[in-house]
This record gives C-alpha cells, sequence and structure tokens, in this order.
C-alpha cells in the first residue's frame, strides 16, 4: 500500500485533514501504509448521505439485498489468503489465524444475506372486535459501528452485515491499529449496487472521530467492541440524545479443571483458550482454576504444550503466536508480567520479552496466585495465564464468578451432574464444558454479563433485536 489510503464517504473515496503511519509489529521498522483521518466535516458529510441513502435501502427488494450480502461474503472468501496477509501483516497474529478470521468474516455476511429472506411478522387478532393487529420489525436508520483491532475484520462484518441485511445504512469508524483490514473490507462493499452514502468508511482516532459520532443526535444506533472505559463514555453519550445502544467491553475468563477431567484435553484447552491470538481475545482464558488433585500434573501437561509454541513473525512459516500489536500493547505485557511477580506468583515458564524487531513475547505460565491479586482481576490482553488452586467445585464456580466481568467461562470435566450445575450457573454469557473458552459459532447469539456487555445478543438471529425497532399496526376493514 504505497498510496495514501483514503476513507469512504457517500460514495466517493476522500482524503482526511492528515494521515497515520500503519506499523507491522512483526517488524515495527516497516510501515504498512499511510491512512487517512477524516475531519469532522467528514463525519457530518458521512452522516448526512447514510440519513438519505438509508431510506432508499430500506424501500429496496429482499433479493437485490440478499444478492448484494451474498456476494460481499463470496468475495472475502475467495480472497481470504490475500486479505488474511495483509490482517495479519498489520495486527500481528499469525497467518493461518488471519486467513481464518476472513473467512469466518465472509461466513457472517452469507448468514445474513440468507436471514434478508427470513424477515417475518407476526399476526394476531385484537381484543376489540373488527380489528386485526399486525407486528413486524423495521430498520433503526443509521447505526454507528465502532470496532476493535483485535479482530479488525471479524468483529467488524459481525456488525456491519446484519446492520445491511435488516435495512439500516452503515458509518464506520475502524481502530486506527487496523486501518488496512478495513479499507479492504470497504472496496468489497464499495463495488456493490448499493445507494451512495448507505456505507461509510471515517478513519479516525477515538478522541475525535469515535468523540463526533457517539456524540451526534443523528446517529440512530450505536454498536461498540472495546475496553470498559471507553464503553462506559459510549453510554454517557448516547445516553444523552437516547440513541440505542449495544456494548461489548472486558473481560476476565476462567476455565475451570477438575480432578476427573481429560487432562490431556484440558490442557490443549488452556493452552489454546489462553495462548490463541497471542492472548489479545476477548474470550481468552487467562484464569485457569484447578483442583488440587490434579493441579501439579495439570500444570506439567500444560508446561510440555507450551514448549512447543513458536514465537514469531506473524507470516513466518510454523508460528503460533505473534507479536503483541503494538509499542502500547508491548509495555502493558511487561507491566503484567512484572506484577504478577511483584505479588508473589511463581513463574512456571515464559515471559522472555523481544522488541529488537518486533513486539515479542514467549507465553508465560504462573501458579501459586489467588483470586485477589491484581494479575486476576485485571484484563491484560497478553499471553499470560494465572493457576488457581482450589480444593473443590464448589470453590472453583464461586472463584470462577468472582470477577466485575462475565463473558466466557469453561469448565473440563467427565461428570455430567457437574457439568450441568455449571452451565446453569456460571455467570457468564457463554458457557463452554470440555472446550477453550475462546471459539463460538456465527448463528447463535455472542455477549456476556457484568460489566462485560451491555444491551441485547451480537449475531445470530439475535442480532435483529438491535438492529430493528419494533412496529404495532392496528388496521380496522
Amino acid at each position: 500500500m504505497s498510496q495514501v489510503q483514503k476513507n469512504y464517504i457517500a460514495g466517493q473515496w476522500l482524503e482526511g485533514e492528515s494521515t497515520v503511519d500503519n506499523i507491522n509489529p512483526s517488524n515495527h521498522s516497516e510501515v504498512v501504509g499511510q491512512f487517512a483521518q477524516a475531519s469532522a466535516d467528514q463525519v457530518d458529510q458521512a452522516i448526512a448521505a447514510a440519513r438519505k441513502a438509508q431510506v432508499e435501502w430500506q424501500a429496496t427488494g429482499l433479493e437485490a439485498k440478499q444478492r448484494v450480502l451474498q456476494a460481499i461474503g463470496d468475495e472475502m472468501i475467495a480472497r481470504c489468503d490475500e486479505l488474511g496477509e495483509v490482517l495479519s501483516r498489520e495486527e500481528g497474529k499469525p497467518r493461518a489465524e488471519g486467513r481464518g478470521e476472513v473467512y469466518r468474516a465472509g461466513q457472517f455476511f452469507q448468514y445474513y444475506a440468507a436471514e434478508v429472506l427470513r424477515q417475518m411478522g407476526d399476526t394476531a387478532d385484537s381484543t376489540r372486535p373488527g380489528i386485526e393487529i399486525d407486528v413486524r420489525r423495521e430498520p433503526m436508520g443509521v447505526v454507528t459501528v465502532i470496532s476493535p483491532w483485535n479482530f479488525p475484520t471479524a468483529t467488524a462484518s459481525w456488525k456491519i452485515a446484519p446492520a445491511l441485511a435488516f435495512g439500516n445504512a452503515v458509518i464506520w469508524k475502524p481502530a486506527n491499529l487496523t486501518p488496512a483490514s478495513a479499507v479492504l473490507l470497504a472496496e468489497i462493499i464499495a463495488k456493490q449496487d448499493i445507494p451512495a452514502g448507505l456505507f461509510n468508511l471515517v478513519m479516525g482516532s477515538g478522541a475525535s472521530v469515535g468523540e463526533k459520532l457517539i456524540t451526534s443526535p443523528d446517529i440512530d444506533a450505536i454498536t461498540f467492541t472495546g475496553s470498559l472505559a471507553v464503553g462506559k463514555r459510549v453510554a454517557v453519550a448516547a445516553a444523552t440524545n437516547l440513541v440505542k445502544f449495544q456494548l461489548e467491553m472486558g473481560s476476565k475468563n476462567a476455565l475451570i479443571v477438575l480432578d476427573d477431567a481429560d487432562l490431556d484435553n484440558a490442557a490443549d484447552c488452556a493452552v489454546g483458550g489462553a495462548f490463541g491470538g497471542t492472548g489479545q481475545k476477548c474470550t481468552a482464558s487467562s484464569r485457569l482454576i484447578v483442583t488440587a488433585g490434579v493441579h501439579d500434573e495439570f500444570v506439567a501437561k500444560v508446561q510440555q504444550r507450551m514448549a512447543k509454541l513458536k514465537v514469531g513473525g506473524a507470516l513466518e512459516d510454523g508460528v503460533t503466536i505473534g507479536p503483541a500489536a503494538d509499542a502500547k500493547q508491548y509495555a502493558q505485557n511487561k507491566e503484567y508480567f512484572q506484577l504478577a511477580k511483584d505479588e508473589g506468583a511463581t513463574l512456571v515458564c515464559g515471559g522472555e520479552f523481544d522488541d529488537s524487531k518486533g513486539y515479542f513475547m514467549t507465553p508465560a505460565l504462573f501458579t501459586n496466585t489467588t483470586n485477589t491479586m491484581r494479575i486476576n482481576r485485571d484484563e491484560a490482553f497478553a499471553p499470560l495465564a494465572c493457576v488457581i488452586k482450589v480444593a473443590d467445585y464448589d470453590e472453583a464456580l464461586a472463584t470462577l464468578n468472582d470477577t466485575q466481568y462475565g463473558l466466557t467461562g469453561g469448565i473440563c470435566t467427565t461428570s455430567l451432574k457437574y457439568a450441568t450445575h455449571f452451565k446453569r450457573n456460571a455467570k457468564t454469557g457463554c458457557a463452554m464444558v470440555n472446550l477453550p473458552t475462546a471459539g463460538t459459532d456465527y448463528h447463535v447469539p455472542f455477549g456476556g454479563r457484568k460489566n462485560s456487555s451491555f444491551g441485547s445478543r451480537e449475531q445470530g438471529k439475535y442480532a435483529e433485536e438491535f438492529y430493528t425497532e419494533v412496529k404495532t399496526t392496528y388496521i380496522k376493514a
């Protein structure tokens, strides 16, 4: 990407008021490209264009909408190697994960293409004679999408696809850390037969472009994925204008391992869940809650698997752990690693840092930790996992639930009794049994409880609740 990459506003590719460099975290001396930063006036232009285009899109036939979403998904899947490589280069996840993310993102568009044709209403008889009732859903209008850097294509897609499927216009502000992926997705959407202004890409910082969008009274809905602190700011701004909003924020997920667990499977779940994506997943299991009877054997099996992980540049062959996404995240990883040691945790393995070329850290495993330590309270977003030894299932469940977050939680057990109790009593939005805490499907709801999420669920049929509003019509013949 040698040229400055532009914003896409009102059907045109436009330069911004400034540019930012996109740095390759696997090689921080390499600039992936330069990307335009939208001005406040351009954000207003995007909103005005979206409002106009949405009226036309809402009136567009279902089959035409279906074809647009299907075409987007098909092209993303066909080009997943190419797009995935760009994603990995700018974000740092290994090539296979980058490819997989783009492929999954394409599936979101394909799924919601089918959902376009499944939009059904309800009818009812009135309590009054001679009156019929029609209940149906209509689009919200203009939706602001604010997406994160850790899944720059997938998270954006699971928001943009249902927004378009249910008749809305979209203004998308991607994370400034991963703009190349955003431009590539925008190019695919822009080539479709859609009204000018229906989809807009406005790149920029949260403090400028993001703040302008969340405080605008001309936006009808805001869907946000990011940190808890920023999510609370979105909530305040949206509430001021009575704008509908949906938040996916922090997490501190845990995986329980009981005495009766298949320890090989449990170790696989722990390593995949804690360290996949360099630990930069909102579903990562950074707390490993293990009963005393299998504690030592489990730790040994995890350590054996960690020894086989290969840390390196995202596009290098055989790499399973890429770099931290940028210098800021790398510095935070070092701080939390040191915090664990300062709090008295015992380092089992890992924790070597090297930023001579990229922002690399070998995954770290700590034991002798308690749930009161900050390392087990804060979301580090790092390849760092802490083992918490407990006496039994009851203590394990209480420990898992003792957090301000509640996104995902898992248990490894061969007991139907404990598995059944866990899925009913884990205070999380997603509960995993004998599976990693990371890894969800696109056709079912996703979201958490407590400070992890606010608002209606994302993904699957449940997304309809956020992207539409209900109209009840009374008819007298």
